[in-house]
């Protein structure tokens, strides 16, 4: 068997959403290091029943940020939705206004 195939596998410490810890074994990280989590099922909408959001890494920021302007608070974005289409005018070249006569 190779040497140095698998992780080193340590000890490490789980801090939940509500502040209360446990240890248990993990190749997370190095010997003694802290994984603070975000959800779990204290907070899980699964095993609650209720809904939370939660927004570490900003992704409901940037999510927010890009579709503001659906709600219809933009004032450009309605203006462009009120303005009349322009109609297009058509010609008739001298193919077709031979086919008419016909």
């Amino acid at each position: 068997m190779k040497n140095d195939l698998h992780p080193d596998y340590h000890e490490i410490t789980v801090i939940m959403t509500d502040g209360t810890e446990f240890v248990t074994r993990s190749t997370y990280g190095k010997p003694g290091a802290k994984l603070h989590l975000d959800i779990d099922p204290k907070t899980h909408p699964a095993w609650t029943g209720q809904h939370r959001l939660v927004d570490r890494g900003s992704q409901l920021a940037k999510f927010n940020k890009r579709f503001a302007g659906i709600k219809g608070g933009d004032a450009k974005a309605d203006a462009a939705a009120s303005k009349p289409e322009e109609k297009i005018k058509l010609t008739t070249t001298a193919a077709t206004a031979k086919k008419k006569k016909a």
